[in-house]
């Protein structure tokens, strides 16, 4: 119990700060609004945390026996990560050219096992919130539950944001602009994975 505290601080440190999911859902939300980009977060709140039940309950021990598999996954994550952010510059306002409907459930909590983000996450909050005598399972589920609750909170933060965005954007070209920064932010947000 003494960790919980702690373990929801860095759940909500790693689900609010700037990463590929919330630059979506910031970049969604702007161009779709926040309703249509729910199911967009909640597909990020439940792939997250059965990514973590998965990677908790074993899927991290691969890892750490072929290094190579998890370049692999850095490298195959940040390349479509890369396409990601170029759909994301080259959308167009609302009206203009074809219509990019938000990422939906499935396609964002799918998306957690390509995001570098989340593989460090997890692999970071596994180790540091079990014990070697503890229940693991017990362990890890709390540990999804954890972010399970704070995920969709945060996401909403980065929604509004990016709504609050498209009603300064009412441009075409200020919203390409925008589309264009969100797009250049989520590259950079995945450079430190590569350093």
């Amino acid at each position: 119990m003494e960790t919980l505290l702690p373990l929801f601080a860095f759940a909500v440190a790693t689900s609010v700060t700037p990463g590929p999911n919330v630059l979506m859902v910031a970049a969604s939300a702007a161009n779709n609004g926040v309703r249509a980009t729910l199911p967009h977060m909640l597909g990020i709140t439940f792939g997250f945390a059965a990514m973590l039940v998965i990677v908790g309950l074993g899927l991290a021990a691969p890892f750490t026996a072929w290094p190579a598999l998890h370049a692999l996954l850095k490298w195959g994550g940040g390349a479509w990560l890369l396409v990601l952010a170029w759909k994301i510059a080259r959308a167009g306002a609302p009206g203009e050219g074809p219509s990019r409907p938000p990422l939906g459930f499935t396609g964002a909590a799918l998306f957690q096992w390509v995001n570098p983000k989340a593989w460090m996450i997890a692999l970071a909050a596994i180790p540091a919130f079990t014990t070697p005598a503890g229940d693991t399972f017990a362990e890890t589920l709390r540990i999804a539950a954890a972010f399970a609750l704070v995920c969709l909170p945060c996401t909403l933060v980065w929604a509004w944001l990016g709504a609050g965005a498209a009603r300064l954007l009412r441009t075409p070209g200020t919203l390409r602009t925008f589309n264009i920064v969100m797009a250049a932010l989520m590259v950079a947000s995945i450079v430190p994975t590569f350093l």
